[in-house]
């Protein structure tokens, strides 16, 4: 009698405890598997991977499953993903990328879970707003970035060269490029990687001009002499021997790995600022940075901040209020702030900054000083690419490969990217 009692009362106080929560509700929680992709090198992998554990630690019944590629496989194996309708519960995504994908109604709407989940309320507006897709909220701003020149401080301080500064005009650029070529007098050494692929230089080019890459209708913002002019001064600093030939800017496969800086074929190259630390990972020379030149001093401003990249939640994804929660634990978390560091630009969250000053590196330092000081010379942020612009970033590379070996003149090449651009953009 007494034991039947003891066995109901016992059955009852677990029920209550499940009831209310406690801790044999939570061990029994069931189990979540999250999959999260991204691009980037070695160095972001380890990084993130890391994060990702430590959340499983803190939320046993999660997992997460991690999918890593460089940047050049990552968007045809998202585009497949996403035809067969399996993308990742959480995705790494381009500021170029996120208005296409936000429109077609690939990624899921955040600003339901603001600020429950997602505690990014506090922070400045213009930082959120980057994210936003037609008013909604698409993606979260993973740090603040800016393109920039990034150069082999050894190879330069050992030619007795001038270090590049914020103020360098591409004239003097072009000039410096030769100059390192020639005191270097190394075989298939050169001062300069090829720029004249690079879409993010290129619309800098364009904005020092009072022009944009895009305009708010979707359409071009500059004119086919403005790219005769850019493809030209790259085909004079290829001939110049100021910058690498074709053959070996060929090798580029839009990763720090296969930079010409990387592969010792170049002493400067240009490449976001997050990315200074993953690039000196990779070299064993000191690797420095300043802003990309400019077409004069008092030229408008090129630059801006943008995300270096941010994180979404796949629209269809069965899990996603806990794929917000790992969302919001990657971008406010102290905790994963402080591994992640500035590997993916500049924190937003206060909470993450504040923990990563405490053990910086040099180039880490170099980042936030960087940063720093180009809030002060940056111009607004552009209007959102259109839907295209990923694959016309893919024709200007293409055809400046093309006028590097000499298969089209500047001026053919700058005719044919217009009006295949134009194209592109007609399709919608």
């Amino acid at each position: 009698m007494s034991t039947r009692r003891n066995l109901m009362l016992g059955g009852m106080a677990s029920l209550g405890l499940l009831a209310g929560g406690g801790g044999l509700a939570r061990a029994q929680a069931a189990p979540v598997r999250l999959r999260m992709t991204w691009w980037g090198t070695k160095e972001r992998a380890d990084r993130t991977m890391k994060v990702s554990a430590l959340y499983s630690q803190l939320h046993p019944n999660v997992s997460v499953d991690s999918e890593n590629m460089g940047w050049s496989d990552y968007w045809p194996k998202l585009a497949t993903q996403v035809v067969g309708r399996n993308a990742p519960d959480l995705i790494q995504m381009d500021y170029r990328y996120l208005f296409e994908y936000a429109r077609r109604g690939v990624l899921l709407p955040l600003d339901s879970h603001v600020p429950g989940t997602l505690q990014i309320s506090d922070w400045d507006p213009k930082f959120v707003d980057v994210g936003k897709a037609a008013g909604k909220l698409y993606g979260v701003n993973f740090g603040a970035n800016s393109p920039s020149m990034m150069f082999n401080r050894t190879v330069l301080e050992q030619s007795g060269l001038p270090l590049p500064t914020p103020d360098l005009t591409w004239d003097a650029y072009a000039k410096l490029g030769a100059e390192i070529t020639r005191k270097a007098n190394r075989a298939d050494f050169y001062g300069l990687s090829d720029a004249g692929q690079q879409e993010p230089i290129l619309e800098i080019f364009l904005r020092q001009k009072g022009k944009l890459l895009y305009a708010p209708d979707d359409k071009l913002g500059f004119a086919t002499a403005d790219m005769e002019e850019w493809f030209g001064y790259w085909d004079r600093l290829r001939k110049s021997k100021a910058c690498v030939p074709a053959e070996v800017q060929a090798l580029y496969q839009n990763s720090l790995e296969t930079s010409p800086l990387t592969l010792g074929k170049a002493a400067i190259d240009f490449a976001h600022s997050n990315q200074l630390v993953a690039m000196q990972k990779l070299n064993r020379d000191r690797v420095t940075m300043t802003m990309v030149p400019t077409i004069a001093p008092d030229a408008p401003p090129g630059q801006y901040l943008k995300p270096s990249q941010l994180l979404s939640v796949y629209g269809r994804s069965p899990r996603a209020e806990e794929a917000v929660k790992l969302l919001n634990f990657y971008v406010t978390d102290p905790r994963a702030g402080e591994i992640l560091g500035v590997e993916r630009g500049v924190p937003i969250a206060n909470a993450q900054r504040e923990v990563i000053k405490k053990g910086m590196d040099e180039s880490s330092k170099e980042l936030v000083a960087y940063i720093d000081m180009v809030s002060t010379r940056v111009g607004p942020v552009p209007p959102p690419p259109p839907k295209g612009a990923g694959e016309i970033a893919n024709i200007l590379k293409r055809t400046n490969e093309e006028i590097g070996f000499g298969r089209l003149s500047p001026r053919d090449g700058a005719r044919r990217f217009v009006n295949e651009a134009n194209d592109v953009l007609e399709r919608g």
